[in-house]
Parts: structure tokens; sequence; C-alpha cells
């Protein structure tokens, strides 16, 4: 009875997850909608949120500093790739498409690093994830329906993909940081250098940071900027980052991730009741095919029982989950 309880917490708090992982896009529409550019509502996302994760991830390090300096490297690159790019790319990509649309093609990520493993180190996929990879293939092209109604402007498509090898990036590196790094640290570290690069390059004139701060509109009511930015920072990162925790505790980390595949659904869902925004029935049909696509390679990753090594060492069968195998933090 007593584990019963326990997978039902875990259960509830990878919904809970999910759901707040979700309200990201429709948080970021607001904003943009009301003249910030996606960079600068990035930049304040991961920044807010790596201030708040920072004394947690103090406490999960306790003193281990040489661990801390032995990771910069990969801390950097995670903070640059897997979050920064990753969100500025979905940040672009909800201004041109469908809050639903744009996060699929971002979910292609997971297809994207079956390839990657493939042609890098050489890890042959399995039945089960080429056909997971063709399912999301062929999902990919009823989404983009281009010869229907709901035809989507190739920006945002471009942007999408975008994010999709953002989100690629995000698993192959978390693959190989330091497995003794706490997850905690690896996600407010990274953001911190995520936002310091961008503010860098908006200083420089490299990027466009644009904000306004006067009432936005949200919900079809017009409040203060500073709820989608709070939205954005607790709601749908420290919120969905601390549940992920705890649901990868208790489910583990592969099947927690598994589970989190309904943000799509509660994406959708947000979109359409908060925005009135829905996808056309043939792009849905494709978004089924996709988290399908993604659901039976991450299934494939669930069967897996041992842990094989690609030609350099480096671990294949953990590239869906954290380094010390726990979430790492949000992608967009």
């Amino acid at each position: 009875m007593r584990h019963q309880r326990s997978a039902g917490a875990g259960l509830g708090l990878a919904l809970l997850s999910a759901l707040t992982f979700a309200t990201s896009g429709t948080f970021a529409r607001s904003l943009i909608d009301a003249g910030w550019s996606a960079e600068s509502s990035v930049a304040a996302r991961i920044g807010l949120a790596a201030v708040v994760l920072a004394a947690p991830a103090a406490w999960s390090l306790r003193g281990r500093t040489s661990v801390l300096r032995r990771n910069l490297t990969g801390i950097a690159l995670y903070g640059i790739l897997a979050v920064a790019t990753a969100q500025v790319c979905f940040f672009n990509a909800v201004r041109y498409l469908p809050i639903g649309v744009a996060l699929l093609l971002e979910y292609l990520g997971i297809i994207l690093v079956v390839g990657w493993m493939w042609a890098v180190h050489g890890q042959r996929p399995r039945r089960l994830t080429v056909a997971g990879s063709a399912v999301a293939v062929a999902g990919l092209v009823l989404v983009l329906d281009l010869t229907g109604g709901g035809r989507l402007e190739p920006v945002g498509v471009l942007w999408g993909l975008g994010a999709g090898v953002g989100l690629a990036s995000y698993f192959v590196l978390s693959a190989r940081i330091d497995r003794a790094l706490p997850s905690m640290v690896l996600a407010s570290a990274g953001m911190a250098v995520g936002a310091a690069v961008l503010l860098a390059l908006g200083l420089l004139g490299a990027l466009p940071l644009h904000a306004t701060f006067g009432d936005v509109s949200l919900a079809d009511r017009r409040l203060s900027w500073l709820v989608p930015i709070v939205g954005l920072s607790v709601v749908a990162a420290v919120v969905p980052y601390v549940a992920g925790i705890g649901a990868a505790r208790i489910l583990g980390a592969r099947l927690s991730s598994f589970v989190g595949l309904t943000e799509v659904l509660f994406a959708v869902l947000i979109a359409w009741i908060v925005l009135h925004e829905l996808p056309t029935a043939v792009q849905m049909l494709g978004g089924v095919l996709i988290v399908t696509g993604a659901a039976l390679v991450r299934l494939d990753e669930l069967r897996r029982t041992t842990v094989d090594s690609t030609r350099d060492g480096h671990p294949t069968g953990s590239v869906l989950v954290g380094a010390d195998g726990l979430p790492t933090g949000p992608t967009h």
C-alpha cells in the first residue's frame, strides 16, 4: 500500500512538472505580443530561475567545489546550447506558430539524438527506435500540413526545428557531464551562464533585447508585465524542475521522463483555453504521431537493462536522462 501511494505521488509530481513546463509558451506569447523580444524573455526567465535555484543548488553541492570546477566547460556548453539556444529558438517559434506546433517541432529533438548517436558514435538504433523515428517523421509531414489550410510560416518552422536541435543537445550534453555533479547545480549554473551570454550579446548589439514595462494581455485580461515574468521563471521553470526531481526520485528518471511527454498535450490545452489557439485536425493527427514516435523511442530506452558504451566510452543508454539520472532542467 505504501509503495502504491509513493508511486501515485511520483506520478502526480511528474504530471505537475509536465503541466507547469507546458505554460511557458503561453506566458512567452503574452510578453512577445507586448513588444518583448524572444531573447529578452528568455534572459529574464532563466536569469530569475537561476537566482531562485541558487540556494538549493549550493546546498546540494555542499562544498564539493572540485566537482564544479572540473565541469565548468560542460556547464558552459549546456547553458549556451541546451538552455539559451533552445529557449530562444522556441520563443521565436511561438511568434509565428501555434504553441502546440512549436513544441511538437522541438520534440523532434528526441529523434535527432538517435541520428546523432548513430552518425557520431556508431550506435545503430534498434527496431523499436527506428519505428518510433519513422512514425515521428510521418507526424512532422502532417504537422507541416503543406497542402492544407494550416500552412505554417517557414521562418517559424525553422525556429521550431532549431529548438529541436537545442533539445537534442540537452540530452547529449547531459549524458556527458560528470555524474557526480548534482543536476540542481547543472540547472542553476547552466541557466546563469545562458542568461549572462544573452545579456552580453544583447549589450554588444548582436541580439535584440527589447522589453516593455506596461500591461500585457493574458487570458483576455490586462495584467502587469511582472505576471508572465514570474510565470515564466517560477511557474514554468522552478516548479516543474523541482517537481521533476521529486518524480525522478520516486519513479526513476526514465519513467518520469516518459510521463513528461504529456507536456505536449498540456501545452495544446493551455493555449486553447488561454489563447483560443488550436492546431488544425491534420496537425493534431501529426502531433499524435510525433508524440507516439517519441514515446516509442523512450520505451526502447526503458527496455534497456544495461548501459552500453560507445567507441569513445560515453554512455549510450542514458542520453535521455540527466547526468546523475535525474531531469536536468527545462530547455524551453
